[in-house]
């Protein structure tokens, strides 16, 4: 009897966009996530809001995982030309 290899567990693509413009009082963030959905599809996850206050969130749901890259890169153009730069990880020492 042979035993199937585990899984691997699915990846999830997360991307912190930020657009803080101190003249306007602008502090906005975007969140965009890949997550895997409880029947094998793919949902792309999008959150926004003014930093430090609570955040609206959307989920689009997709047939494959190729669809779902396809429309986090749409958003991430979008959200880019409107001025949203990527978030820089916190240095870790």
């Amino acid at each position: 009897m042979s035993q199937a290899a585990p899984a691997s567990p699915p990846t999830i693509q997360l991307l912190v966009l930020d657009r803080i413009d101190d003249a306007r009082n602008m502090a906005r963030y975007y969140v965009l996530t890949v997550e895997p959905t409880l029947f094998g599809d793919a949902a792309l996850v999008r959150e926004w809001g003014r930093i430090g206050t609570s955040c609206r969130r959307r989920i689009d749901l997709f047939a494959g995982d190729a669809d779902s890259k396809v429309a986090l890169s749409t958003w991430l153009n979008r959200k880019a030309k409107r001025g949203y730069v990527l978030r820089q990880a916190p240095d870790p020492k």
